[in-house]
């Protein structure tokens, strides 16, 4: 058996050598710019096809790699694959399993700054954000090795004298795998090893924009030992990709992380019955957030309350399903408060996240960058702007951590999830209204409390309606096996990763009874 879990520690990056391993691990992975990569099925590399770029977001002009288009064809082709692998795998002890994601997790502990520099590049992360999305990586890892002994052990049943029974958890088949490009590694690796461990074959579509850390994982799990078809990596768009696999017959469950919308569109796909389909397919998503922290007028400790805010609005550019979007603070401490939180947001280090002195790096593409720019010019007829608010995109797509006060709770601004670095400050009469405003969303994701009245902690706990509640600290940074990650309404279907529920997502329970025998009577008896 294995040892209790524990989470990976962070990097601390003023240590001299936990520096100079970073930057050498920057370097080492800059010489690999401009390769090729293949699609890859049941082991076989498959180039030849069209290809699209991967590139950096601090650094438009510059190519990361080329990536085959998968197609249609070539779901087909993965489908075949993952079933075929799936007849041996379904069979494989928890040992085993469970094995290959230790292996794995070992393998990108010794090549940790690897994986966190291919993300500073591929997706603008700082080096603290990309170290903590390889911790995360690892974390689900290990995690869900230990949890595999615990589905596949013996489940604790209601006994009686007349049968033996059982009740064991089998795997659902062949599921496909779309994870996002903003935690690119861990939940991508999460939503993969789970699948993988509780005995089901995957195919992995992952995100146009963070193909390279998908593949750099993929072949992680490769150099592990992972058999070929277990995961079959089908790098390309949503149209000739993501689509036929969701509408496929032949696919058992989709695990989803990203938008609202994209998530809406999978789980409508998923449930139409396709000729020939043998299931009801099962979709695990989880989606957006419109993410709110309320600062009380009872909280003494603003100063920390207000560092709180700005890590949690500006954490990764804003670009956290768990964000911070909206900050809804009390009358009697409103003027005195927001001008805290725009002196520490003005006071971010905006640079090229492969410079380790930058706080905040660029978005994801010219696409986000637009979009945001347009909410921020939406916010300044809703609200007082006091911080940011410009792009800079002559090199890379940046946008200023923006703050906007003094907006309305339904104001589009309030309402929609922008994604990025754009923080809504809404004014609460008192607990009561900010719990409402708080409250008011068609979202679920996460949510803060800063107060010291512990009657208000409580009814928070009762009535913040949000999967992740967080009480006198920032609304981000769930730790596997600590907060077990999923929201309510539309930000999914609270699936808990890194929880004790998530695996039993991935399988289905079959219960085993056998009448005991009845021994026969000795002659005589009764006569």
């Amino acid at each position: 058996m294995l040892s209790e879990f524990s989470n990976e520690p962070l990097t601390d990056f003023t240590k001299p050598e936990n520096k100079a391993a970073m930057e050498a691990a920057l370097a080492t992975v800059r010489a690999e710019f401009g390769r090729e990569y293949p699609v890859v099925i049941g082991g076989e590399r498959i180039t030849g096809l069209a290809t699209y770029e991967s590139i950096n977001p601090s650094h438009k002009s510059q190519l990361l790699g080329r990536f085959n288009k998968a197609t249609k064809q070539h779901v087909e082709h993965a489908l075949d694959a993952a079933w075929k692998a799936f007849e041996s795998w379904k069979r494989q002890p928890v040992d085993v399993r469970a094995g290959l994601l230790v292996k794995t997790a070992d393998l990108m502990r010794q090549r940790k700054h690897e994986f966190s520099a291919t993300m500073v590049y591929e997706v603008g992360k700082t080096w603290p954000e990309a170290d903590a999305d390889t911790a995360e990586a690892i974390d689900f890892l290990e995690f869900y090795a230990r949890e595999a002994y615990r589905w596949g052990g013996e489940q604790p049943i209601t006994k009686i004298a007349t049968e033996d029974n059982a009740l064991v958890y089998v795997p659902l088949g062949v599921g496909g795998v779309i994870p996002p490009w903003n935690f690119p590694l861990a939940i991508m690796a999460g939503m993969t090893s789970a699948g993988v461990v509780t005995g089901n074959c995957i195919v992995m579509k992952p995100s146009s924009d963070a193909p390279w850390i998908a593949y750099r994982f993929f072949a992680l799990l490769e150099e592990a030992g992972m058999p070929p078809g277990v995961v079959n990596f089908l790098s390309g768009s949503g149209a000739e990709v993501g689509d036929p696999l969701v509408m496929s017959p032949r696919l058992r469950f989709i695990s989803f992380t990203g938008s609202k919308e994209v998530g809406l569109h999978i789980n409508e796909e998923a449930a139409k019955t396709q000729p020939g389909q043998l299931w009801i397919k099962r979709v695990v998503a989880e989606m957006g957030g419109k993410d709110a922290i309320i600062v009380d007028r009872d909280y003494k400790n603003l100063d920390e309350a207000a560092a709180a805010v700005v890590a949690s609005a500006f954490g990764f550019q804003g670009q956290k399903c768990s964000a911070c979007s909206r900050l809804i603070v009390d009358d009697a401490i409103y003027d005195k408060f927001v001008p805290m939180v725009v002196e520490k947001t003005k006071a971010i280090r905006i640079g090229p996240p492969e410079e380790g002195s930058s706080q905040f790096g660029p978005v994801v593409n010219a696409s986000a960058l637009k979009k945001i720019k347009e909410y921020i010019d939406k916010g300044k007829g809703e609200g007082k702007l006091l911080a940011g608010g410009e792009v800079r995109d002559a090199e890379g797509f940046y946008v200023e951590p923006t703050v906007i006060a003094d907006v309305a709770p339904d104001a589009t601004i309030s309402q929609e999830e922008i994604f990025g670095p754009v923080l809504a400050v809404t004014r609460a009469k008192d607990f009561d209204d900010a719990l409402r405003i708080a409250n008011n969303t068609q979202f679920g994701l996460t949510g803060a409390v800063f107060t010291d009245d512990e009657s208000k902690l409580d009814r928070a706990r009762e009535e913040f309606f949000v999967g992740n509640l967080y009480l006198n600290r920032k609304c981000t940074g769930a730790l596997v096996g600590v907060h077990p990650f999923g929201g309510f309404n539309m930000s999914g279907t609270d699936s808990k990763a890194g929880g004790r529920d998530y695996l039993g997502l991935f399988l289905q329970a079959k219960a085993i009874s056998r009448k005991k025998a009845v021994a026969p009577q000795p002659a005589g008896v009764g006569e």
